[in-house]
């Protein structure tokens, strides 16, 4: 079933999240009795040498002025594939981990020591790999979103893929969201790396800024590098965006996100870092960590 047949037979059920800011909805709802997410996005104004705003505007209605200042409501001209008016992701069959993902949560600041990790999120993460993450190794080995591989090495101990994140239209080069997605399994977040991992890390970040950089003619100190703690998914991975990216929500935010570089220093310092330190984030109530009594007891 494609998109726009997923799209056609949607029902909507309910509201999951409006944010204001990412200008984002997400939407719960059934496609043949199987939950599915839809998320819309406002697609980034593309402009490029002179901008004619009589092409952009279509309609205006005066909200307000005064004085030199005017502001107002209006339609804009949209036309795909080059002006398209939003983005349209769809998650389906949605999981009820998927579902507490995008749903309405409080948030808590946890700092997670060592001995937290050992009891509680160790055995938490090998519950989240197998047919929860198959989806990853269908990319790094099955040959899945192929099509849209900006860089693929197969080599099994170094090697990776680095294709656009789904939250990039693929468009605005100032939203360019790519994901890096490595092949080793042996790594399933940042508390699983040291000293041992530096070279391999430099090496990764390298190639990344070089393949990028000359891929959408962008220098590599306009790229930034980072990766989540707690991850999304239990396989190692790095982002990769602009320094001009408009917004990723919580996503690049202290508390969960870590630079690359920061990591590699942090190694450099001592190659037992990540295990040895207490590690602040932040963490929703919808999280499968949150739901676990003695986790939550110590947080």
């Amino acid at each position: 079933m494609d998109i726009t047949q997923l799209i056609k037979q949607f029902k909507f059920e309910r509201l999951l999240k409006s944010d204001p800011q990412t200008k984002q909805i997400v939407v719960l709802g059934t496609v043949e009795n199987e939950h599915a997410i839809v998320t819309i996005e406002k697609s980034h104004f593309l402009v490029e040498g002179n901008i004619e705003v009589n092409d952009i505007i279509n309609e205006l209605k005066l909200i307000q002025n005064n004085d030199v200042y005017y502001w107002s409501s209006s339609t804009i001209n949209q036309e795909l594939p080059d002006t398209p008016g939003a983005k349209v992701n769809v998650i389906y069959p949605a999981t009820e981990t998927h579902i507490r993902k995008y749903s309405p949560q409080k948030f808590h600041m946890v700092l997670e020591t060592p001995e937290m990790y050992e009891n509680y999120v160790v055995p938490y993460i090998e519950t989240m790999k197998g047919d929860r993450i198959k989806w990853v190794y269908n990319i790094l080995f099955e040959g899945k979103e192929s099509e849209s591989f900006v860089y693929h090495d197969k080599d099994l101990e170094t090697g990776f893929v680095l294709l656009p994140d789904m939250k990039w239209d693929r468009i605005s080069l100032d939203s360019l969201y790519l994901c890096t997605i490595v092949n080793r399994k042996d790594i399933s977040s940042v508390r699983d790396l040291t000293g041992d991992h530096i070279e391999y890390l430099k090496t990764l970040k390298s190639t990344i800024l070089k393949v990028t950089s000359e891929k959408y003619a962008i220098d590599k100190d306009e790229l930034r590098l980072f990766v989540h703690y707690q991850p999304s998914y239990y396989h190692f991975h790095i982002h990769v965006v602009t320094v001009k990216h408009p917004g990723l929500g919580d996503g690049i935010n202290v508390g969960k996100a870590i630079l690359l570089d920061d990591i590699i220093e942090n190694l450099k310092l001592s190659s037992s870092y990540y295990q040895k330190r207490t590690i602040p984030y932040l963490l929703g109530e919808n999280h499968g960590l949150w739901k676990i009594q003695g986790y939550r007891d110590q947080c």
